[in-house]
């Protein structure tokens, strides 16, 4: 086998100015700038692999050094692959699962209707909107103030009814105690989980909100900012969160995320991917395809995450039909942004952010 040696290495800082329209907008980010840190690999025969880290913008600043050890790990090569598909489960299980996806894909929800800066009257609209295209599955930015959530949460069941999925997400905002008594006065309009109530370092915090919010029938769901395998251990250990919320980007390359994946599987506890931003929709899609096809075979309670933003921007965007992801097509990790848009939005010399200047 001929050797491959790499002879290029670029990294370039790729920005949008999401903030001007308040997407992504939650009550720890009020103005972000959806960013990667963007690298291509080059080797002597003629390959190329791609890899992000994904940021809210200043985020890409002190991100060089951490992006260049991970973006091997998110290799975008065609030689680049989720390893033996039967790797847990037997291979017919596996053949069965995988037709079931391809056929049906893996359900999602979406965060894309109710960012924490966004008016009443688009909610409504994009609410409605969403029911059209048949989702079902709902999730609401909160902890900003209360008497807001409560309209904003009232606002949405109402829209949505009460036999679709409603879940809500601080991003950090609380601490335990506050935690505990700000989703108690949101406990009415049945949240499925209350997403990073506090710290994403409080283990014990989780377990203590978890162990107080069980009798509401409200799950603690967490794991975006997780950075090893090792947190979600003592995490799961602790019985700290009740859905596994794996971050393609944050976790350092595929092996880090499938160790989760196996751990989640052990404890019995659902994985529902964290995803969004840019490009992690393109990423994570794979990670929870093999977690279905072959680790977890179940869809009990579980759910990948949806933004209907930037995806425009990827050779291989995500498809989603029905509220489902349908399994990529293309060889590789889906990472490999478009050259077009990669020079249009890199900040700050792209065309996109001189027109802003």
């Amino acid at each position: 086998k001929m050797t491959k040696t790499i002879i290029k290495l670029t990294v370039r800082d790729v920005r949008f100015p999401t903030s001007l329209e308040q997407h992504g907008s939650d009550a720890m980010h009020t103005d972000p700038d959806y960013s990667v840190a963007y690298v291509v690999i080059e080797t002597d025969q003629g390959m190329q692999g791609y890899g992000l880290t994904f940021t809210v913008g200043r985020g890409t600043e002190i991100d060089w050094t951490r992006e260049r050890s991970h973006s091997v790990g998110h290799c975008g090569g065609p030689e680049c692959s989720m390893g033996p598909l039967g790797a847990v489960r037997g291979q017919g299980e596996t053949l069965e699962s995988l037709d079931q996806m391809l056929k049906e894909g893996y359900p999602a929800y979406t965060t894309s209707c109710a960012w924490l800066g966004y008016s009443d009257q688009l909610l409504k609209q994009l609410c409605t909107d969403a029911l059209n295209d048949g989702w079902t599955k709902f999730k609401v930015k909160v902890g900003a103030d209360l008497k807001d959530d409560i309209r904003r949460c009232s606002l949405i069941r109402q829209m949505i009814g009460a036999h679709n999925t409603l879940m809500i997400d601080a991003n950090q905002r609380w601490d335990v105690g506050e935690a505990i008594t700000w989703v108690t006065r949101l406990a009415e309009y049945k949240p499925l989980w209350i997403e990073e109530p506090t710290s994403p370092d409080d283990i014990l915090g989780h377990a203590a909100i978890s162990k107080a919010l069980a009798p509401l029938g409200i799950g603690v769901a967490t794991g975006e900012q997780c950075h090893n395998r090792v947190m979600f251990k003592q995490f799961l250990q602790a019985s700290a969160l009740q859905f596994v919320q794996i971050d393609s980007c944050r976790l350092g390359s595929v092996n880090e995320n499938l160790a989760v994946l196996l751990m989640a599987h052990k404890f019995k506890v659902p994985v529902c991917p964290h995803a969004g931003g840019v490009g992690l929709c393109e990423l994570v899609q794979h990670l929870i395809l093999f977690d279905y096809i072959s680790v977890s075979a179940s869809l009990d309670n579980r759910m990948c995450e949806f933004v209907d933003h930037l995806h425009q921007h990827f050779r291989s965007p995500v498809v989603i039909q029905n509220a489902h992801y349908m399994p990529p097509k293309d060889p590789g990790y889906s990472c490999e942004m478009l050259e077009s848009s990669v020079q249009t939005h890199q900040y700050p010399q792209g065309q996109v952010w001189k027109k802003l200047q």
